[in-house]
């Protein structure tokens, strides 16, 4: 598996990015960045439009104002499957695994724009080592497994492209306690493999934890940025997003 280095260039930068559905705006003037090697987090509540910036960075929501640029290029115009060539793993809320395919189905397709076969075969011994359940279940249909587990496939399924940058959609929605730990402590080591990640989230006390910055967004709009322990120490975000 092909390992980001730590130099810090930046991969994806959003430059005063509006979006609307229909005539609801949700989003206004939002500007991120995430360089390489990051690990980058974005918070906000359900409805602040988490899930509307990963829509925009992977092509499946036009932004009406502003650019995406990803390694430099403007990926206006680009459909998602151009992007997702160009080196985009994405985890969408919920998981959306394919639930009539088995665990390997699953991680083939994922990794469907390999056409080297050695390179496809290498990434998916690499998906079983990172996650041995999957190995141990890789005939049993997506449907049938817990949501631990379609969480793993998920997670695996974005890296068998050998993603330059890894978007992960609320990784905590409709865990146990456990698993949520679990998955928290698999990205972490994901990055610490050399994975940059940007992950919007909820569970800002979990994302702050293992995220080395983080944007906090509300209504659209971001109004606070910084380092991780800069955003815990915010009294701020601490009423807000950390129970005190």
């Amino acid at each position: 598996m092909r390992l980001i280095s730590g130099r810090m260039r930046k991969v994806l930068k959003l430059e005063h990015v509006d979006a609307f559905y229909d005539r609801s705006q949700a989003l206004d003037d939002v500007s991120i960045e995430v360089r390489e090697g990051e690990f980058v987090t974005i918070l906000g509540a359900n409805g602040a439009g988490k899930t509307t910036i990963m829509k925009c960075i992977m092509g499946l929501l036009p932004p009406r104002n502003g650019r995406i640029l990803f390694g430099g290029e403007d990926l206006t115009g680009r459909p998602a499957w151009v992007r997702t060539e160009m080196g985009m793993g994405y985890v969408p809320e919920g998981r959306r695994v394919f639930p009539d395919l088995t665990v390997e189905e699953n991680l083939r397709m994922g990794g469907y724009n390999l056409k080297d076969h050695r390179a496809l075969r290498r990434n998916l011994e690499w998906a079983y080592e990172l996650f041995p359940r999957l190995k141990e279940r890789r005939k049993q249909l997506a449907r049938t497994m817990s949501g631990g587990e379609q969480q793993m496939l998920a997670i695996a399924r974005a890296l068998m492209i050998e993603p330059r940058l890894l978007l992960i959609d609320e990784i905590s929605t409709g865990l146990m306690p456990i698993l949520v730990n679990h998955s928290f402590n698999v990205i972490k080591d994901l990055h610490q493999r050399g994975i940059t990640i940007l992950l919007v989230e909820q569970n800002a006390n979990k994302a702050l934890k293992v995220a080395d910055r983080g944007y906090v967004l509300e209504i659209g709009r971001i109004t606070l940025q910084g380092t991780s322990r800069e955003l815990r120490d915010n009294e701020e975000v601490v009423k807000a997003y950390l129970g005190s």
